[in-house]
């Protein structure tokens, strides 16, 4: 009996510990223990950005959205910080010829993103970390990291930029096969989707369509023009993901969140940044005192 009791006693602490544990995923936290998360998480929140849109015949409209924030859950279990529910405003007029896309305005975009920093700012998050899935986005967030210059601010923004490992990629190629082209809904992306989300990912699908680089501006030298991507990519689909592999996606996706996790734990102690914002604002309020 008092071993019973003792067993008894050691399961109601253990129930009790656990359920005092609180959830990294902002939607799942009660508005009490929010303000625990705040600041268990250091004042940090990850906003996994994604959006809407085709990813050749064989992966979910919402392929970016599965992998940001697989990335960013794994990497809040491994280092805690608050994430962000699904975020899709994102920028893909590039692709609005395909079925499935949605495409907002660049004006409703911008401040959606901006209006969303101040929102958690406001709610006490102090660095915000943006986690993006698209590579879309990527221009689109060069200037708008920039244009947060624009006036004073009281967060810092960093963008999650993981680095190419030329080791695991070797793995990974091994693990499924060479694809010429790998970009977008190619091995590498198809492979990952089959590790986090294999109930929505169907490779048997990924040989119905051409991921062929058809190259049709080759003509044109020294020159950017939006309609890039639809000249190489029409079919919204760039590589060949037939012989994609979860045991590949899985070796892509445990680097990406090394990464992240050792990057969580950077801007968690990073002083720099913050302090270069404050002087960087004071200076700007009277450029002729700036020293010379």
């Amino acid at each position: 009996m008092k071993r019973f009791a003792s067993l008894l006693f050691v399961l109601s602490i253990s129930f009790s510990v656990f359920s005092q544990d609180l959830s990294y995923r902002l939607e799942e936290l009660t508005a009490p223990d929010f303000v625990k998360a705040v600041e268990k998480s250091e004042k940090t929140c990850i906003i996994p950005i994604g959006v809407m849109e085709k990813h050749g015949a064989q992966l979910p409209l919402g392929t970016d959205l599965y992998m940001s924030r697989e990335y960013s859950l794994r990497a809040a279990e491994l280092e805690y910080a608050v994430v962000f529910p699904w975020y899709y405003f994102s920028q893909i007029n590039e692709a609005r010829q395909q079925p499935g896309t949605i495409a907002y305005s660049p004006e409703l975009i911008w401040k959606m993103l901006q209006e969303t920093l101040d929102e958690l700012n406001r709610n006490g998050f102090e660095k915000i970390i943006i986690v993006n899935g698209h590579g879309g986005n990527n221009a689109f967030l060069n200037y708008f990291g920039m244009a947060q210059l624009s006036e004073p601010r009281n967060y810092s923004l960093y963008w999650f930029r993981p680095q190419d490992n030329p080791e695991v990629e070797k793995k990974a190629v091994e693990a499924s096969q060479y694809d010429k082209y790998d970009q977008h809904a190619g091995n590498s992306e198809t492979s990952m989707m089959a590790a986090a989300q294999p109930d929505v990912t169907h490779v048997e699908r990924a040989g119905q369509q051409s991921g062929e680089d058809l190259d049709r501006i080759n003509h044109l030298k020294y020159v950017y023009t939006g309609i890039w991507w639809y000249a190489s990519f029409p079919n919204h689909y760039g590589g060949d993901a037939s012989k994609a592999t979860a045991e590949a996606g899985e070796l892509l996706i445990n680097e990406t969140v090394r990464q992240l996790v050792e990057m969580i734990q950077l801007v968690k102690a990073d002083t720099v940044v913050p302090a270069l914002q404050k002087q960087f604002f004071e200076d700007a309020k009277n450029p002729l005192k700036t020293k010379q």
